[in-house]
């Protein structure tokens, strides 16, 4: 009998959801932050979705479990979904309730693919950086500027003649294609599984890989990140990024500082940056020939503040490949590896806003 009342008893039980998530969670100062941002974003929402047909799954509440499946490194959207299922603090994050029913995986992912083919990402990570709170954090000054590989959802072995002719490759004891001694370029080349990736070494003697690179900009002064964008993997592609994300910033009476590695260290983009009222503090590279940074650069004290600061924009990378998943991009095509990596961004300013807010009150 006894058992029996228990039993009745958890029927009628009632879970305030508020009460309980502690006071002191750093997702609630996230989420604070993330609801003041997608109430301004209101109506760039109402313009992807359709005023008719079947109701779909509201666009914030999408966001803010991309979020989480970002702060908690869930592989896919089939384990999101079953996670927001059971998870007290996922129902709250999300905004759902305890009964409120889950989407089914299916119905979550081709919601999701609607918000991949607006601008939503880039749109987020600005409304957050314009919160008054969070404006205050940043520095209008000086910048830092880098880029990392993001290795593609494709198989080199997808990597083949883009006419179909040539050799192909042979088939070794076990099946396995064999491309020993083939030689392949992105001129010729491309994969068959997602064309816009490209075949890429990040350094003499390194493995090539089909991949994408992931461009970032970071202010000095707390280490966020305020601009982000994924090109085509190149030689040339950091250079131009970096000319992209620090023009926003530009255009001021006064200069701005933009710190950088060896790699770009080139007269072509130290001109550019100069004839655009910034000053750039990248690393000399000396090694058999002559650096275009000089002394007008170097004797400054902050030049050397700004060489060991821009090593931070490395912690975000290293965010985002271990714990948001970025190490192998999870869609394909150039687009969407774009919004991936930015919205990657984001939610590592988010994941360091509570303490940076709390050490600035």
């Amino acid at each position: 009998m006894r058992g029996n009342d228990a039993v009745a008893g958890s029927l009628f039980s009632y879970v305030d959801l508020e009460k309980r998530i502690r006071a002191d969670h750093p997702l609630r100062v996230i989420r604070g932050i993330v609801n003041a941002t997608l109430a301004g974003m209101s109506a760039e929402f109402d313009a992807l979705y359709s005023p008719f047909g079947r109701d779909s799954i509201p666009p914030e509440r999408l966001l803010r479990a991309l979020l989480l499946q970002a702060f908690y490194t869930i592989r896919s959207e089939r384990q999101l979904v079953e996670r927001i299922e059971f998870d007290l603090l996922f129902r709250w994050f999300v905004g759902l309730g305890v009964d409120d029913p889950v989407w089914d995986a299916t119905t979550f992912t081709k919601n999701r693919d609607r918000l991949l083919a607006g601008d939503v990402a880039s749109s987020f990570l600005a409304a957050v950086l314009a919160q008054p709170k969070v404006k205050v954090l940043l520095s209008g000054e000086h910048f830092s500027v880098d880029g990392t590989l993001l290795e593609a959802w494709a198989s080199t072995k997808s990597f083949r003649p883009k006419d179909g002719s040539g050799p192909q490759p042979d088939r070794g004891r076990n099946g396995e294609l064999d491309f020993h001694g083939q030689k392949r370029s992105n001129d010729t080349h491309a994969s068959t599984t997602d064309p816009d990736a490209r075949l890429y070494r990040k350094g003499s003697g390194k493995e090539a890989k089909l991949c994408f690179m992931g461009h970032a900009l970071m202010e000095n002064r707390n280490g966020l990140i305020v601009g982000a964008v994924a090109t085509r993997a190149s030689g040339h592609a950091e250079r131009l990024a970096a000319q992209h994300l620090i023009e926003p910033h530009t255009g001021g009476a006064q200069r701005v500082t933009l710190g950088g590695d060896k790699g770009f260290d080139t007269r072509d983009f130290v001109a550019e940056m100069r004839e655009i009222n910034v000053t750039p503090h990248v690393a000399q590279n000396n090694n058999g020939r002559r650096s275009a940074i000089d002394g007008r650069t170097t004797r400054h004290p902050g030049y050397a503040v700004s060489l060991r600061i821009r090593k931070r924009i490395e912690e975000a990378f290293g965010w985002a490949k271990t714990v948001a998943g970025l190490r192998k991009a999870r869609h394909r095509g150039l687009p969407k590896i774009d919004w991936q990596f930015t919205f990657a961004m984001a939610a590592y300013n988010l994941v360091r806003l509570p303490r940076l807010l709390r050490v600035a009150a």
